[in-house]
């Protein structure tokens, strides 16, 4: 098709340099999350992959990106969190000049789409989920996963395919049973370079953690959920699911038996694919009304006994030093203060764990004035309203911090799914009801690491 390997380039995420390519000059930029683990060089050497990323790149200005600890880009200690692959992509189309775009999300990678789709709204053209899932564990309410144990089984077998050779090659061709032999070798060498054993199989456990199933109706991107009837590795009913609980979203199966687009199925992925975005993407951007966000309260214990004993004046002196302590650590941590209210704050985050990081940096603070504080932490859909945020998801953080005791750092169950892999750890503090929220909710008291991350 004309189109040689592009030039690596690298984008900063933080402290990570995260690798990405561009390649084509369509009018609207796509954004390829990748599937499981990637190399934006080698992946060029695959004949399916690489044909459906020219098929796209034909018609539009394609960005591709290895993740964080993957192919090029740097690798990391312990496992990326959905929340620190969001904000990958960001500084990938921030890199590229990229203020809107279309994002893909492929496998594994459907989960991070998802959550960047919800939490930048105003980022989003369109979202098109391929062959991906919204959790991968069975549940009572989602009965097509893996149990723990059969997915535990598949890590292994995968793991000791990957160590023994010749054997890899076999392990991918499951996946792809009409792939050419050529076409195997090179997605099982693409694999191969782009992680370590070790990097593999951390990043499938973080997958056994992942649920996103409460993000997917705060999306507002037009959305396309693309499936395989016959998938071997991700069986179709994930697909129907995303598509049953995004709103408005399209769905099309595929009568084909591959996980990642082969040279016989790239042609039927690209006709289904460009005509959707070529018309979503001429839609006027609407102003976003709904958002992904983390929600944080605190208040301070036994406030109104300590006034009493200090006196108004150096009580009025010890809220103020309180109070620049948790503005400094809101600023560390890309927290945004939305209201005070006597000795409490009230805060969002655009993601989890910097919210969770956060507010065990603020109890750690003041408890250096004498204070000790409670905080709650909440994410779910917020309405925006003139750059705040407002609804249901923060009545429920306030309710949370209400049940948080003395130091404690109490997180809603959303909140630990959305931070699988963050080395985060949690005790479970059971089911209880909140005042005014209908249904009773599972609560988790934050017990590590330390707000650096360690």
């Amino acid at each position: 098709m004309g189109m040689g390997m592009p030039e690596t380039c690298y984008a900063r995420s933080g402290d990570v340099m995260v690798a990405y390519q561009v390649v084509g000059q369509g009018p609207f930029d796509v954004v390829i999350a990748p599937p499981w683990v990637s190399h934006v060089e080698l992946v060029w050497e695959t004949v399916g992959w690489a044909a459906f990323l020219r098929g796209i790149a034909e018609h539009a200005r394609v960005l591709v990106f290895d993740k964080r600890g993957t192919g090029l880009s740097d690798r990391v200690a312990g496992v990326p969190t959905l929340e620190e692959r969001s904000d990958d992509i960001r500084a990938v189309m921030e890199a590229a000049g990229s203020d809107r775009a279309a994002v893909f999300g492929a496998s594994e990678s459907v989960p991070m789409s998802v959550v960047f789709a919800a939490s930048y709204p105003e980022r989003v053209s369109a979202l098109v989920l391929y062959g991906g899932m919204a959790r991968t564990l069975w549940a009572p309410d989602y009965l097509f996963g893996f149990t723990e144990r059969e997915m535990r089984k598949v890590i292994e077998e995968e793991i000791e395919a990957f160590l023994t050779p010749g054997a890899f090659e076999a392990f991918v061709r499951r996946g792809f049973p009409s792939a050419t032999e050529k076409d195997v070798r090179a997605w099982a060498r693409h694999v191969r370079y782009g992680a370590s054993p070790g990097s593999l199989e951390a990043l499938e456990r973080m997958n056994m953690a992942i649920d996103v199933r409460d993000v997917l109706g705060v999306v507002s991107a037009p959305t396309l959920v693309v499936h395989q009837r016959g998938d071997p590795w991700v069986r179709v009913e994930h697909g129907r699911y995303l598509a049953q609980h995004i709103p408005g979203a399209a769905y099309v199966e595929l009568d084909g038996d591959e996980h990642i687009s082969t040279a016989a199925t790239a042609p039927q992925l690209l006709a289904q694919v460009m005509p959707f975005l070529q018309e979503a993407v001429t839609r006027e951007a609407p102003e976003p009304d709904k958002v992904l966000a983390t929600v944080l309260f605190s208040d301070i214990v036994g406030s109104t006994a300590r006034a009493a004993e200090l006196g108004d004046a150096h009580w009025r002196e010890l809220l103020a030093a309180h109070h620049g302590r948790v503005r400094a650590q809101l600023a560390r941590f890309r927290g945004v203060e939305l209201d005070t209210a006597g000795d409490g704050f009230f805060a969002r985050f655009d993601g989890p764990a910097r919210g969770i990081r956060c507010a065990l940096a603020i109890r750690d603070a003041v408890r250096e004035l004498g204070l000790e504080v409670r905080l709650g932490l909440h994410a779910g859909e917020c309405e925006v309203l003139d750059a705040k945020v407002a609804g249901i998801a923060v009545a429920i953080g306030a309710r949370v911090s209400a049940r948080a005791a003395a130091g404690e750092v109490l997180v809603s169950q959303t909140v630990k799914d959305l931070v699988a892999g963050s080395g985060i750890t949690f005790d479970d503090r059971g089911l209880v009801e909140l005042k005014g929220v209908p249904g009773e909710w599972r609560l988790y008291s934050v017990v590590s690491p330390k707000p650096d991350g360690r």
